[in-house]
Protein backbone atom coordinates (compact mmCIF):
# COMPACT_ATOMS: atom_id res chain seq x y z
CA UNK A 1 0.00 0.00 0.00
CA UNK A 2 0.97 4.04 -0.71
CA UNK A 3 0.50 7.01 0.67
CA UNK A 4 -2.95 8.42 0.37
CA UNK A 5 -2.72 11.60 -1.40
CA UNK A 6 -4.51 14.09 -3.64
CA UNK A 7 -8.41 14.64 -3.06
CA UNK A 8 -8.73 12.03 0.15
CA UNK A 9 -9.42 13.71 3.58
CA UNK A 10 -6.92 12.71 5.84
CA UNK A 11 -7.12 11.53 8.93
CA UNK A 12 -5.53 12.45 12.28
CA UNK A 13 -3.98 9.50 13.91
CA UNK A 14 -6.62 9.60 16.48
CA UNK A 15 -9.12 9.52 13.76
CA UNK A 16 -7.50 6.42 12.55
CA UNK A 17 -7.30 4.39 15.72
CA UNK A 18 -10.98 5.21 16.29
CA UNK A 19 -11.84 3.97 13.00
CA UNK A 20 -10.04 0.90 13.27
CA UNK A 21 -11.62 -0.06 16.84
CA UNK A 22 -15.30 0.20 15.42
CA UNK A 23 -14.17 -1.80 12.36
CA UNK A 24 -12.51 -3.97 14.83
CA UNK A 25 -16.24 -4.38 16.84
CA UNK A 26 -18.07 -5.04 13.61
CA UNK A 27 -16.06 -8.06 12.95
CA UNK A 28 -16.00 -9.33 16.56
CA UNK A 29 -20.06 -8.99 15.89
CA UNK A 30 -19.95 -10.51 12.75
CA UNK A 31 -17.86 -13.30 13.46
CA UNK A 32 -20.49 -14.44 16.12
CA UNK A 33 -23.86 -15.90 16.59
CA UNK A 34 -25.16 -12.88 18.61
CA UNK A 35 -24.13 -10.05 20.42
CA UNK A 36 -23.98 -12.38 23.93
CA UNK A 37 -21.28 -14.62 22.24
CA UNK A 38 -19.57 -11.38 22.26
CA UNK A 39 -19.33 -10.23 25.31
CA UNK A 40 -18.82 -13.68 26.82
CA UNK A 41 -16.20 -14.44 24.49
CA UNK A 42 -12.78 -12.65 25.74
CA UNK A 43 -9.85 -11.95 23.31
CA UNK A 44 -6.23 -11.64 24.26
CA UNK A 45 -4.20 -9.15 23.36
CA UNK A 46 -2.80 -10.63 20.47
CA UNK A 47 -5.87 -11.24 19.09
CA UNK A 48 -7.01 -7.78 19.31
CA UNK A 49 -3.92 -6.94 18.07
CA UNK A 50 -4.68 -9.12 15.15
CA UNK A 51 -7.90 -7.68 14.29
CA UNK A 52 -7.25 -3.96 15.67
CA UNK A 53 -4.19 -4.44 12.20
CA UNK A 54 -6.76 -6.17 9.66
CA UNK A 55 -9.27 -3.52 10.46
CA UNK A 56 -6.61 -0.69 9.35
CA UNK A 57 -5.21 -2.76 6.90
CA UNK A 58 -8.66 -2.85 4.80
CA UNK A 59 -9.01 0.78 5.34
CA UNK A 60 -6.24 1.07 3.61
CA UNK A 61 -7.11 -0.62 1.25
CA UNK A 62 -10.57 1.14 0.10
CA UNK A 63 -8.67 4.63 0.04
CA UNK A 64 -6.05 3.45 -2.24
CA UNK A 65 -8.62 2.10 -4.45
CA UNK A 66 -10.26 4.83 -4.17
CA UNK A 67 -7.84 7.67 -4.54
CA UNK A 68 -8.37 10.12 -7.33
CA UNK A 69 -5.93 8.10 -9.47
CA UNK A 70 -6.78 4.63 -7.99
CA UNK A 71 -8.23 1.44 -10.22
CA UNK A 72 -12.01 2.87 -9.87
CA UNK A 73 -10.82 5.97 -11.77
CA UNK A 74 -10.21 4.02 -14.96
CA UNK A 75 -12.69 5.14 -17.61
CA UNK A 76 -11.21 3.80 -20.77
CA UNK A 77 -8.87 1.41 -22.27
CA UNK A 78 -8.07 2.49 -26.10
CA UNK A 79 -6.23 0.41 -28.06
CA UNK A 80 -3.15 2.08 -31.17
CA UNK A 81 -4.47 -0.01 -33.97
CA UNK A 82 -3.71 3.05 -36.73
CA UNK A 83 -0.64 4.97 -37.38
CA UNK A 84 -2.38 8.31 -36.21
CA UNK A 85 -5.79 8.95 -33.80
CA UNK A 86 -7.04 11.90 -32.43
CA UNK A 87 -8.43 12.06 -29.13
CA UNK A 88 -11.15 13.72 -27.22
CA UNK A 89 -14.79 13.50 -25.50
CA UNK A 90 -16.77 14.75 -28.91
CA UNK A 91 -17.94 12.41 -31.51
CA UNK A 92 -15.78 13.90 -33.97
CA UNK A 93 -12.81 12.18 -32.22
CA UNK A 94 -11.62 9.18 -33.89
CA UNK A 95 -11.29 7.46 -29.96
CA UNK A 96 -13.82 9.11 -27.77
CA UNK A 97 -12.80 9.05 -24.15
CA UNK A 98 -15.81 9.07 -21.47
CA UNK A 99 -14.61 12.72 -19.77
CA UNK A 100 -11.93 14.93 -20.95
CA UNK A 101 -12.01 18.16 -23.32
CA UNK A 102 -13.50 17.30 -26.61
CA UNK A 103 -10.27 17.36 -28.20
CA UNK A 104 -7.27 16.22 -26.35
CA UNK A 105 -4.92 16.39 -29.72
CA UNK A 106 -3.30 13.47 -31.56
CA UNK A 107 -1.65 10.23 -30.78
CA UNK A 108 0.86 9.07 -33.28
CA UNK A 109 3.14 5.87 -33.79
CA UNK A 110 6.30 5.41 -34.99
CA UNK A 111 8.53 2.42 -34.82
CA UNK A 112 7.81 1.22 -31.57
CA UNK A 113 7.70 4.82 -30.16
CA UNK A 114 4.17 7.04 -29.13
CA UNK A 115 4.12 10.75 -29.80
CA UNK A 116 1.55 13.20 -28.49
CA UNK A 117 0.20 16.56 -30.43
CA UNK A 118 -1.45 18.74 -28.21
CA UNK A 119 -4.55 20.47 -29.03
CA UNK A 120 -3.58 24.58 -29.07
CA UNK A 121 -4.22 26.23 -25.96
CA UNK A 122 -5.07 23.43 -23.80
CA UNK A 123 -3.11 23.46 -20.23
CA UNK A 124 -1.95 19.82 -20.25
CA UNK A 125 0.93 17.97 -18.06
CA UNK A 126 3.66 15.87 -18.87
CA UNK A 127 4.43 13.93 -15.88
CA UNK A 128 3.19 16.70 -13.72
CA UNK A 129 5.37 19.33 -15.75
CA UNK A 130 3.41 22.04 -17.88
CA UNK A 131 4.72 21.78 -21.47
CA UNK A 132 3.61 22.32 -25.26
CA UNK A 133 4.04 20.83 -28.36
CA UNK A 134 4.83 17.23 -29.93
CA UNK A 135 6.33 14.81 -26.74
CA UNK A 136 6.92 11.27 -26.51
CA UNK A 137 4.62 9.55 -24.34
CA UNK A 138 7.14 6.56 -22.60
CA UNK A 139 4.75 3.23 -22.23
CA UNK A 140 4.82 0.83 -18.94
CA UNK A 141 7.23 -1.91 -20.51
CA UNK A 142 10.62 -0.46 -19.50
CA UNK A 143 9.46 0.85 -16.06
CA UNK A 144 7.16 3.94 -15.24
CA UNK A 145 4.88 5.32 -17.93
CA UNK A 146 5.24 8.85 -18.65
CA UNK A 147 1.71 10.48 -17.49
CA UNK A 148 -0.40 12.97 -19.55
CA UNK A 149 -2.26 15.11 -17.54
CA UNK A 150 -5.01 17.07 -18.15
CA UNK A 151 -8.39 18.46 -16.58
CA UNK A 152 -6.37 20.52 -14.24
CA UNK A 153 -5.19 17.35 -13.58
CA UNK A 154 -8.26 15.11 -12.14
CA UNK A 155 -7.32 13.25 -15.51
CA UNK A 156 -4.48 11.08 -16.42
CA UNK A 157 -3.59 9.08 -19.46
CA UNK A 158 -0.74 6.66 -19.82
CA UNK A 159 0.55 4.18 -22.40
CA UNK A 160 0.52 0.42 -21.60
CA UNK A 161 1.84 -2.41 -23.50
CA UNK A 162 0.50 -5.58 -23.56
CA UNK A 163 1.06 -8.56 -25.82
CA UNK A 164 2.88 -6.37 -27.98
CA UNK A 165 0.00 -3.92 -28.70
CA UNK A 166 -0.12 -0.49 -27.10
CA UNK A 167 -2.99 1.42 -25.66
CA UNK A 168 -4.21 4.56 -23.92
CA UNK A 169 -4.95 3.81 -20.31
CA UNK A 170 -7.38 6.90 -19.26
CA UNK A 171 -8.30 7.75 -15.61
CA UNK A 172 -10.56 10.23 -14.24
CA UNK A 173 -11.59 11.69 -11.01
CA UNK A 174 -14.76 11.85 -11.80
CA UNK A 175 -15.54 8.48 -12.82
CA UNK A 176 -18.78 7.17 -12.09
CA UNK A 177 -17.08 3.79 -10.75
CA UNK A 178 -15.02 5.99 -8.00
CA UNK A 179 -17.22 8.60 -7.27
CA UNK A 180 -20.43 5.84 -6.38
CA UNK A 181 -17.81 3.32 -5.16
CA UNK A 182 -20.14 0.76 -3.08
CA UNK A 183 -17.40 -0.43 -0.80
CA UNK A 184 -15.77 -3.24 0.13
CA UNK A 185 -16.87 -6.33 1.96
CA UNK A 186 -15.43 -8.92 3.73
CA UNK A 187 -15.92 -12.30 5.53
CA UNK A 188 -15.05 -11.75 9.56
CA UNK A 189 -11.19 -11.26 9.93
CA UNK A 190 -10.23 -15.02 11.25
CA UNK A 191 -6.69 -16.51 12.58
CA UNK A 192 -7.28 -19.75 11.51
CA UNK A 193 -6.60 -18.23 7.93
CA UNK A 194 -3.25 -17.06 8.59
CA UNK A 195 -1.30 -19.79 7.98
CA UNK A 196 2.36 -20.98 7.39
CA UNK A 197 3.26 -22.44 4.21
CA UNK A 198 6.75 -24.08 2.72
CA UNK A 199 8.54 -22.46 0.30
CA UNK A 200 9.75 -24.93 -2.07
CA UNK A 201 12.12 -23.26 -4.91
CA UNK A 202 12.50 -23.88 -8.58
CA UNK A 203 15.16 -23.86 -10.49
CA UNK A 204 16.35 -20.42 -11.78
CA UNK A 205 15.10 -18.64 -14.27
CA UNK A 206 11.69 -21.08 -14.21
CA UNK A 207 8.59 -18.55 -15.47
CA UNK A 208 4.62 -19.58 -15.86
CA UNK A 209 2.83 -18.75 -18.58
CA UNK A 210 0.20 -16.32 -17.25
CA UNK A 211 -3.03 -15.64 -19.29
CA UNK A 212 -4.80 -11.81 -18.80
CA UNK A 213 -8.40 -10.94 -18.83
CA UNK A 214 -7.75 -9.60 -21.94
CA UNK A 215 -6.55 -12.83 -23.48
CA UNK A 216 -2.67 -11.54 -23.64
CA UNK A 217 0.01 -13.96 -22.44
CA UNK A 218 3.07 -13.18 -20.24
CA UNK A 219 5.94 -15.42 -18.90
CA UNK A 220 6.12 -14.47 -15.65
CA UNK A 221 9.15 -15.37 -13.01
CA UNK A 222 8.33 -18.31 -10.74
CA UNK A 223 10.82 -18.43 -8.18
CA UNK A 224 9.30 -21.51 -6.10
CA UNK A 225 5.42 -22.30 -4.88
CA UNK A 226 4.69 -22.40 -1.42
CA UNK A 227 2.58 -25.47 0.32
CA UNK A 228 0.08 -25.04 3.09
CA UNK A 229 -2.27 -28.05 4.73
CA UNK A 230 -5.85 -27.27 5.45
CA UNK A 231 -7.97 -30.10 7.41
CA UNK A 232 -5.36 -32.81 7.04
CA UNK A 233 -4.64 -31.82 3.20
CA UNK A 234 -1.68 -30.09 1.39
CA UNK A 235 -2.01 -27.20 -0.99
CA UNK A 236 0.21 -26.25 -3.34
CA UNK A 237 0.08 -21.93 -4.72
CA UNK A 238 2.87 -21.50 -7.65
CA UNK A 239 4.66 -17.66 -6.76
CA UNK A 240 5.55 -14.85 -9.06
CA UNK A 241 7.79 -12.54 -8.75
CA UNK A 242 6.54 -9.29 -10.42
CA UNK A 243 9.39 -7.26 -9.29
CA UNK A 244 8.35 -6.11 -5.77
CA UNK A 245 9.52 -6.63 -2.05
CA UNK A 246 6.86 -9.12 -2.12
CA UNK A 247 5.77 -12.06 -4.13
CA UNK A 248 2.50 -12.36 -5.76
CA UNK A 249 -0.17 -15.51 -5.20
CA UNK A 250 -2.99 -15.52 -7.74
CA UNK A 251 -5.17 -17.86 -6.81
CA UNK A 252 -8.97 -19.32 -7.17
CA UNK A 253 -10.55 -21.42 -4.98
CA UNK A 254 -14.61 -23.12 -4.17
CA UNK A 255 -15.69 -19.83 -3.46
CA UNK A 256 -14.79 -17.84 -6.96
CA UNK A 257 -17.80 -16.85 -8.89
CA UNK A 258 -20.00 -16.93 -5.84
CA UNK A 259 -19.02 -15.55 -2.77
CA UNK A 260 -15.73 -14.13 -4.02
CA UNK A 261 -14.81 -12.99 -7.13
CA UNK A 262 -15.14 -15.10 -10.30
CA UNK A 263 -11.35 -14.24 -12.12
CA UNK A 264 -9.99 -15.02 -8.45
CA UNK A 265 -8.45 -13.01 -5.78
CA UNK A 266 -4.60 -11.90 -4.90
CA UNK A 267 -2.80 -12.15 -2.26
CA UNK A 268 1.40 -10.28 -1.17
CA UNK A 269 3.10 -12.40 1.04
CA UNK A 270 6.58 -12.20 2.12
CA UNK A 271 9.23 -14.03 0.35
CA UNK A 272 10.56 -16.57 2.65
CA UNK A 273 12.89 -16.42 5.74
CA UNK A 274 15.94 -18.28 6.40
CA UNK A 275 14.05 -21.29 7.19
CA UNK A 276 11.88 -21.80 3.65
CA UNK A 277 9.02 -19.96 5.29
CA UNK A 278 6.16 -18.00 4.49
CA UNK A 279 2.99 -16.53 6.18
CA UNK A 280 -0.23 -16.47 4.01
CA UNK A 281 -3.40 -14.05 5.00
CA UNK A 282 -5.88 -15.57 3.68
CA UNK A 283 -7.62 -12.71 5.10
CA UNK A 284 -6.05 -9.74 2.69
CA UNK A 285 -6.70 -11.79 -0.36
CA UNK A 286 -8.22 -8.98 -2.20
CA UNK A 287 -10.22 -8.52 -5.45
CA UNK A 288 -8.20 -7.51 -8.88
CA UNK A 289 -9.04 -4.48 -10.74
CA UNK A 290 -11.19 -5.93 -13.22
CA UNK A 291 -13.72 -6.65 -10.23
CA UNK A 292 -13.95 -2.73 -10.47
CA UNK A 293 -13.59 -1.54 -13.24
CA UNK A 294 -13.75 -3.32 -17.14
CA UNK A 295 -10.82 -1.23 -18.67
CA UNK A 296 -8.30 -3.05 -16.54
CA UNK A 297 -5.71 -5.89 -17.82
CA UNK A 298 -5.98 -8.23 -15.20
CA UNK A 299 -3.74 -11.48 -14.84
CA UNK A 300 -5.79 -14.91 -13.97
CA UNK A 301 -4.71 -17.49 -11.99
CA UNK A 302 -2.61 -20.11 -13.35
CA UNK A 303 -4.59 -23.67 -13.28
CA UNK A 304 -2.39 -24.83 -10.49
CA UNK A 305 -3.38 -22.42 -8.12
CA UNK A 306 -7.02 -23.21 -8.48
CA UNK A 307 -7.71 -24.65 -5.33
CA UNK A 308 -10.28 -27.62 -4.30
CA UNK A 309 -10.83 -25.48 -1.47
CA UNK A 310 -13.30 -23.08 -0.35
CA UNK A 311 -11.51 -19.99 1.16
CA UNK A 312 -14.06 -18.04 3.55
CA UNK A 313 -11.85 -15.38 4.16
CA UNK A 314 -10.52 -11.94 2.60
CA UNK A 315 -12.43 -10.41 -0.11
CA UNK A 316 -16.39 -11.01 -1.34
CA UNK A 317 -17.08 -10.26 -4.51
CA UNK A 318 -18.26 -6.72 -5.27
CA UNK A 319 -21.39 -5.30 -5.46
CA UNK A 320 -23.10 -7.90 -4.43
CA UNK A 321 -25.22 -8.37 -1.32
CA UNK A 322 -24.23 -11.44 0.84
Amino acid sequence: MHTIHGGLKRRTGTQMARIATLSVLLTMASACDDKKAVEDTPLSASEVQYLSEESLWRIQRQEKLTQPDGWTSLIGLHWLTLQSHYVGSSARSGIRIEIGPESLGMFQRNNGKVFFTPERGLALTLNDQPFKGRVELKDDSNGAASVLGFDEGKGRLTVIERGGNRALRVKHADATTRTQFKGLDYWPANRDWRVEATFVPHPVGTTLPIVSIIGTTDNTPSPGAVEFQREGKTYRIEALDQGEPTLALIIADRTSGHESYGAGRYLDVSRPDANGKVMIDFNRAYNPPCAFTPFATCPLPPNQNRLDLAITAGEKRYGVKH
